[in-house]
């Protein structure tokens, strides 16, 4: 690939305002994340919400909640 075709694909006209929204919904989302996959924040990791999907219907819940990651 050359850089004009690298330069065409990466280029952006969306400004600061998509980058300040783009970074909160991101910082959001992987907060979101850790409390599912790892326990932080509060969250009951892997295992508590494999319980959860368990409860709900979802069998097998830890499989069902290690593949929804």
């Amino acid at each position: 690939m050359n850089k004009q075709t690298l330069h065409k694909i990466l280029k952006s006209d969306a400004g600061l305002a998509a980058l300040a929204l783009r970074v909160t919904i991101g910082i959001i989302l992987a907060a979101h994340g850790s409390q599912k996959l790892f326990g932080w924040f509060g969250g009951y990791g892997l295992e508590g919400t494999g319980q959860w999907m368990a409860s709900i219907g979802l069998e097998p819940g830890y499989l069902m909640a290690s593949i929804g990651r």
